[in-house]
């Protein structure tokens, strides 16, 4: 039976306690410093980069070719992995709201019959009794649950800014992947221009064989010339269709027909330029990169976790409770006078527990410095990808505009040999080694400057890749 004589002191107890729980044993958390240098590095790498604080613009402004945006749209609704990140959201939003659930009591309906011989008498007695109940509700005195949420917490946003750094990435690997197509597209169209050229070298050379004026060995240089140029073109085929599959996996579909037929005749030159972007300072990226947020909520969540293990050296206080109706009769359940309730607070301090609180606190503080770690190799790899993409804007265009003057002087190269040689001033060697280096030094001119587009994306990702949504923050 319940003895109403002790319920103000029960409650008294249970209000104490819940007053004094929040008890937090987290320890204060500190920014580790940035282990890279405050400023880039100024000089010749550097010259070219556009100065002033660090700014990126949405990838809708920043990719201006509505070709390109179109991939970049298809990519983020169907990309696969971005919809596994999205997911890891959910989880890890469900994970956070069952560890707040457990600072609160869980209610249920409790029912109870039991029948057993009474004491003396030894004659059979019924119990009945229902109610509302509380079973071993955790009263967090010593934080060690709210620890446990602040690390669910921290995990759950750490994963939305995961998502965040899956998006940057796969927006510069589209872009990527489509300069990829449109240079690919480029040296088809020259291989294919080349082969067709050296096809009616090798037809000229055979007519003048069989007139007497060219030697055999002219026509078995041009011969061998035209199959070299015709196994180039078979490869830049193949590369093309293994770019072509590599975008549709990012894209999560196949690559329109529409845009399919928009790559024939097209070249990286024709391409929309993108926008010079300040690259600010390297404390610029703490706050402007995902991956470098998604670190430090990783570092705040192992932080959380240091204090949930040193709470777990402290007494847990539990209570147990139930009100509701008990009388030992059922027909007797909801009469007057029936109506009670019950109040058992529990507390149990380890003595005991052969050193495994102990190991636990040192396996949370090792985390912690794992994640201290992983977090200033994230601020160095951050540092290092703006470095390198810094370093390429001035070197690849002068090495673009050097390439292309290499490539009008082949060609004009090409055109004095090939005068010379139908004047029989010099050997049909020269014509074939002239046609060579302009091919090659043609090639190279598309593949500079694919490199050169595909370093201003790679700058645009490192610096941030635009604005990105900030993450949700649950209501505690």
């Amino acid at each position: 039976m319940i003895d109403h004589r002790s319920t103000p002191l029960a409650l008294t107890a249970a209000a104490a306690a819940l007053l004094l729980a929040g008890c937090s044993f987290i320890p204060t958390y500190e920014r580790p410093a940035a282990p890279v240098p405050a400023t880039y590095a100024t000089g010749p790498a550097a010259a070219g980069a556009a100065q002033g604080p660090a700014a990126t613009a949405p990838w809708q402004d920043y990719f201006t070719d509505p070709r390109l945006r179109q991939l970049i749209e298809a990519a983020l609704a169907n990309n696969r992995d971005l919809r596994v990140a999205v997911l890891n959201i959910e989880q890890a939003r469900a994970t956070y709201q069952v560890r707040r659930a457990d600072l609160y009591p869980g209610v249920g309906l409790g029912a109870n019959a039991s029948r057993a011989p009474a004491t003396g008498t030894g004659n059979l007695t019924n119990a009945f009794s229902v109610g509302l109940a509380v079973s071993a509700w955790e009263i967090d005195f010593f934080g060690r649950i709210a620890s446990l949420k602040e690390q669910a917490l921290a995990q759950y946003l750490a994963t939305e800014e995961g998502r965040n750094a899956a998006q940057v990435s796969l927006v510069a690997a589209v872009a990527n992947g489509w300069l990829t197509l449109l240079a690919d597209e480029e040296l088809l169209d020259l291989s294919r221009q080349t082969l067709a050229s050296r096809e009616e070298s090798v037809r000229l050379t055979r007519m003048r064989l069989d007139a007497g004026v060219a030697s055999e060995l002219d026509f078995r240089q041009a011969e061998s010339l035209t199959q070299a140029a015709r196994a180039t073109l078979a490869q830049q085929q193949r590369q093309r269709a293994l770019d072509e599959n590599a975008l549709a996996l990012l894209l999560g579909q196949a690559l329109p027909d529409d845009l399919r037929a928009s790559l024939a005749g097209g070249r990286l030159a024709d391409a929309p330029a993108m926008a010079q972007l300040p690259a600010g300072l390297p404390s610029d990226l703490l706050t402007r990169r995902a991956d470098i947020r998604q670190a430090e909520q990783q570092l705040i969540g192992a932080n959380a976790n240091i204090g949930a293990a040193r709470a777990a050296f402290f007494p847990r206080i539990s209570l147990t409770a139930q009100a509701g109706t008990a009388s030992g009769e059922l027909s007797g359940l909801f009469k007057n006078g029936s109506w009670g309730f019950t109040i058992a607070p529990s507390l149990l301090l380890p003595i005991f527990d052969a050193g495994r609180n102990q190991a636990n606190l040192e396996s949370a503080q090792a985390s912690r410095g794992i994640a201290v770690a992983q977090y200033e190799k994230a601020i160095q790899t951050a540092f290092r990808e703006v470095s390198d993409a810094l370093a390429g804007q001035a070197t690849l265009g002068e090495q673009a505009l050097a390439q292309q003057r290499q490539t009008e002087a082949e060609s004009a190269r090409l055109q004095l040999a090939d005068l010379r040689y139908r004047n029989g001033v010099s050997s049909y060697l020269d014509l074939l080694d002239a046609q060579r280096s302009l091919f090659t030094a043609q090639q190279a001119v598309v593949q500079v400057r694919l490199a050169q587009l595909q370093n201003q994306v790679a700058l645009y990702k490192a610096l941030g890749g635009g604005e990105t949504p900030a993450p949700l923050q649950p209501s505690p």
